[in-house]
């Protein structure tokens, strides 16, 4: 019974998910107005933004103006509510606390990625304030020290500092966006060392292959500029799951 409550509360908090990432990038408030079509202006009815349910019943499209909702709608609520019961399933017997924040933190995750991918930004409000909320919680942490949290989110930060210059400096370039160094404090903050590096492997390799098939199947070329968010949040997500088995296999073959 727990799990069915938290899988309906996770669609709904999916459904706010997706006002954050329709307002954030244009500048709007994620309080007001209330929810309304996108192309009509029309606000959406009480029951026409059950989640999952209204996209289904209205077959995808707005009651007024039979607009096409996007997918996106649907599958981040869907999202959310894995994202609740696998958070709930690995964690609530160690911390219900750490449950709660592996949410919030993934919750993040999803956000920036949609955004970062759509508009190529990723807002201070998540990047810098999820930084300073995880390194408070830091202290609390039961699974790194705050001492881990505060030398990962820093030093890698550093990291993509000086890679972001010598891009822009040296090879005249902006191989990195500013916010991906802000997005990694907010990784190091809660993920800690080890599993950051994981998460940074999985990034950079899922980039890698993402760009080679925009190469051979787009036409595109090694200057083809791509959102580095998707990779980092999608590396951090795994990573907060599988990034400890993932680093005894990496030591296991290494041996």
């Amino acid at each position: 019974m727990e799990e069915v409550f938290l899988i309906l509360f996770g669609l709904i908090i999916g459904s706010f998910l997706n006002v954050l990432i329709y307002r954030m990038p244009i500048g709007k408030s994620i309080v007001k107005p209330r929810s309304y079509c996108p192309q009509c202006k029309k606000p959406i009815k009480f029951y026409d933004n059950i989640p999952v349910i209204s996209f289904i019943v209205l077959c995808g499209k707005c009651r007024d103006c039979k607009a096409k909702i996007s997918l996106q709608y649907p599958l981040v609520e869907i999202f959310t509510a894995f994202t609740f019961w696998i958070s709930y399933s690995f964690y609530f017997s160690i911390s219900p606390i750490y449950t709660l924040f592996t949410i919030i933190f993934l919750c993040i995750m999803v956000v920036l990625a949609i955004i970062d991918f759509k508009h190529m930004i990723l807002p201070d409000e998540l990047t810098i304030g999820g930084g300073v909320l995880f390194l408070i919680y830091s202290f609390f942490n039961p699974l790194i020290t705050y001492k881990d949290a505060f030398i990962s989110a820093f030093g890698s930060a550093l990291v993509f500092t000086l890679l972001y210059f010598f891009y822009l400096k040296v090879r005249k370039i902006e191989g990195l966006g500013f916010g991906d160094v802000k997005m990694m404090i907010l990784l190091g903050a809660f993920l800690g060392v080890n599993r950051l590096l994981i998460a940074l492997l999985l990034a950079s390799l899922s980039g890698v292959i993402i760009g080679f098939i925009f190469i051979i199947f787009k036409g595109k070329d090694l200057k083809t500029k791509l959102p580095f968010g998707p990779f980092l949040a999608l590396g951090a997500y795994v990573s907060v799951f599988w990034g400890v088995c993932v680093l005894r296999f990496i030591q296991s073959v290494l041996r």
